[in-house]
């Protein structure tokens, strides 16, 4: 068996998700330990262009299953991938640590019996074996998982590595087929959620605020600022567990994971939970009243003062700065 990695692609409204680009820097980087060669494999309804778009990020094929369902369906997508890496025989398949990855990871390591290394971040070959880092304790320690044996699943935490550009030549797109699988579920409504303007996963700027936000009326001037940074609007587990804000916000260890060029945090102490999912941000700036808070540790630039006396003066500081020519 050729030590191939094979990427499973994630695709939503017809475009390729961003973690899907990281995969491929991965498995890029997995490949000069394994020698290998990295391939890809998108699932979905209406996926060719995402088919498209991933076979010009120097994979060397694409395998293109057309579900042809509208909605999600695990048992179905999960029986076709289950198929396609028979097919490839391939040493490591790897998904993205999202809720797409984590539902059909399982569901294909099972069908498989194949052992699977969950929400990693980061990883090293030694002497042709595969080495993971993952977190675990809420964030409090790093476990080191080595794959006894080839092949052997991933997933990876979004975020972490930066995403492959898709400037290569086209790579060759095979269409495989379908598994025949009836699911035993139904889908007889999608309600979305109120859409937000920015992604919190692959906004450039986050805005978040914590449990210093006192109440969901706290969160107002932060809405506000995001939107005149055109940024995403992030939140702390207390504001979450508080009803303050949608969990769909949350950041952290039990939330999302985070790496934007600019990181806000208001009111938020910075529990280690919390930092797991913002550390990497390239430029962090943390306005809290307590000078001992642990997310000065990790901000280039703190403030110590209440959010809501600082908030207003930076906001009209960046709308000034903003209407300069």
């Amino acid at each position: 068996m050729a030590n191939n990695i094979l990427i499973v692609a994630e695709g939503r409204d017809g475009n390729l998700r961003k973690v899907s680009y990281e995969l491929v820097t991965v498995a890029r980087e997995m490949a000069q330990g394994l020698g290998g060669a990295v391939e890809a494999v998108v699932v979905g309804n209406n996926v060719g262009a995402c088919a498209e778009a991933l076979a010009k990020t120097g994979v060397t094929k694409v395998y293109h299953a057309e579900v042809g369902l509208p909605h999600f369906t695990p048992e179905v997508y999960a029986a076709t991938l289950a198929d396609v890496i028979r097919q490839t025989q391939s040493a490591v398949i790897l998904f993205g640590a999202t809720g797409y990855g984590k539902e059909l990871g399982a569901q294909v390591a099972a069908k498989l019996d194949l052992g699977l290394a969950t929400d990693c971040t980061g990883f090293q070959v030694e002497g042709g074996a595969l080495i993971f880092k993952r977190p675990v304790y809420a964030g409090k320690a790093l476990a080191t998982v080595k794959a006894k044996t080839l092949p052997v699943m991933a997933s990876m935490r979004p975020n972490i590595f930066p995403p492959a550009p898709a400037e290569a030549a086209s790579a060759p797109v095979e269409k495989v087929p379908v598994a025949n699988v009836s699911p035993r579920a139904q889908v007889v409504e999608k309600v979305k959620k109120e859409a937000v303007a920015v992604d919190l996963a692959e906004a450039k700027i986050v805005v978040s605020g914590g449990r210093g936000a006192k109440s969901t009326e706290g969160f107002a001037p932060i809405h506000a600022l995001a939107k005149t940074l055109g940024a995403a609007v992030g939140a702390s587990r207390a504001a979450v567990d508080a009803g303050w804000i949608d969990y769909s916000t949350q950041v952290g260890q039990t939330g999302k994971t985070v790496a934007p060029q600019l990181y806000i945090a208001l009111g938020i102490s910075g529990a280690i939970q919390h930092l797991a999912g913002m550390s990497s941000s390239k430029v962090i700036v943390a306005v809290n009243k307590d000078p001992d808070a642990p997310i000065f540790k990790v901000a280039d630039y703190g403030i110590v003062a209440d959010m809501f006396d600082v908030l207003p003066v930076m906001h009209e500081e960046i709308k000034k700065v903003q209407s300069q020519p």
